[in-house]
């Protein structure tokens, strides 16, 4: 009993930790007003996005950047994605639409998506982003001056996330919480080592020079997350990687509701932890049974220290992502459910094979 509460408390502890280095580094993306001339070829890959795409395509024309090519691929969608993408294209020279090939068996339908789109790219960057986001004035010519400064092969930007439904914020305040909560970020340009890496796939600013040369979504055509996966290969590769908050900058809704964000969340969950299901368990325990177990001692220091360590991380995390402190902290015993809910689904997933998104096995 007193080991498992040591070793509860050395989590929670060690945590806070990370999430403080993480608050105190400030690892946003800058916004910078000295502006830049370099070509830059937005790249979107849309299925079925015909609720999204044209708030993104505004957004981008809204932009205080100039030079710049759209190139949207439509993924053999089944909706009106690719009238509304080519009637917008129509009333914008910089704007091109094409058609994706059929879906090979050894690819991910995104993953080759983004590669036959690499392939009509002219931009010395390559900026990935997918079809539900909004992008704000100043991103490209910020993510451009970053590509500059720390001359990256690769930078990949957490957007932030809009939540309307309550179903909503139980579950996508989550991304930011394993992020933050887990991993040093500024540790992924500092260190050389590959396996310090994250990157968001929403948001994926490359080098065209080193993407080229290294077909990095090639190499990653079957992998599900492969954002993570082609961070670790830039990496491994000895070029630099860089992975920040968006301060802002770009925007994304996610998900629509609790099942949905659920079901999304639960394809590619078990990545972070290398699909090793042990480890993951042992962690969803840590989290979730750790503090029950603590309670269960009914001393009031040990648990008014547990929760408030809990709460400041919270608060932490919250504030850095731009999401509301106060609610992600009431509901966090909530969010935590959903944590569980999303475990089970992740395990049973993995070890059923049966992981569907967007009507293709993944």
């Amino acid at each position: 009993m007193i080991i498992a509460i040591s070793v509860t408390l050395f989590f929670i502890v060690l945590r806070f930790v990370v999430t403080l280095f993480n608050f105190m580094s400030n690892p946003k993306l800058q916004r910078i007003a000295r502006p830049y001339n370099d070509m830059v070829s937005i790249l979107i890959p849309a299925r079925n996005e015909q609720q999204n795409i044209e708030k993104l395509l505004r957004s981008i024309t809204e932009q205080d950047y100039s030079d710049y090519e759209v190139i949207i691929l439509d993924d053999n969608s089944t909706d009106d994605t690719y009238s509304i993408c080519t009637r917008y294209a129509s009333a914008h020279a910089n704007i091109n639409v094409i058609k994706g090939n059929a879906l090979p068996d050894d690819w991910l339908g995104k993953n080759y998506a983004c590669h036959q789109l690499a392939q009509q790219a002219k931009g010395k960057y390559l900026m990935f982003v997918d079809a539900d986001e909004e992008i704000q004035p100043g991103l490209i010519n910020s993510a451009v001056h970053r590509m500059h400064l720390r001359q990256v092969a690769l930078l990949s930007l957490f957007t932030n996330q809009r939540m309307l439904t309550l179903g909503e914020k139980l579950v996508v305040p989550l991304m930011h919480f394993l992020l933050l909560n887990l991993l040093p970020v500024r540790l992924i340009y500092l260190t050389k080592n590959y396996t310090v890496a994250a990157a968001s796939g929403q948001f994926m600013f490359f080098d065209a020079e080193a993407y080229h040369k290294n077909q990095w979504h090639q190499q990653v055509r079957n992998k599900v997350v492969e954002d993570v996966e082609i961070m670790k290969l830039v990496k491994a590769a000895r070029y630099r990687g860089e992975s920040l908050l968006a301060n802002g900058l770009i925007h994304c809704r996610m998900y629509t509701g609790f099942n949905e964000a659920i079901h999304g969340f639960s394809k590619n969950f078990l990545a972070i932890f290398n699909y090793s299901v042990p480890g993951f368990l042992v962690y969803i325990t840590l989290l979730i049974g750790g503090p029950l177990l603590v309670i269960t001692t009914l001393n009031l220091p040990l648990i008014v220290l547990m929760v408030g360590l809990i709460i400041l991380t919270r608060i932490m995390i919250s504030l850095a992502a731009g999401q509301n402190a106060v609610l992600n902290v009431v509901l966090h015993p909530l969010q935590m459910a959903s944590m569980l809910l999303i475990a089970f689904f992740s395990v049973q997933q993995y070890l059923t094979k049966n992981t569907v998104w967007k009507g293709r096995r993944v």
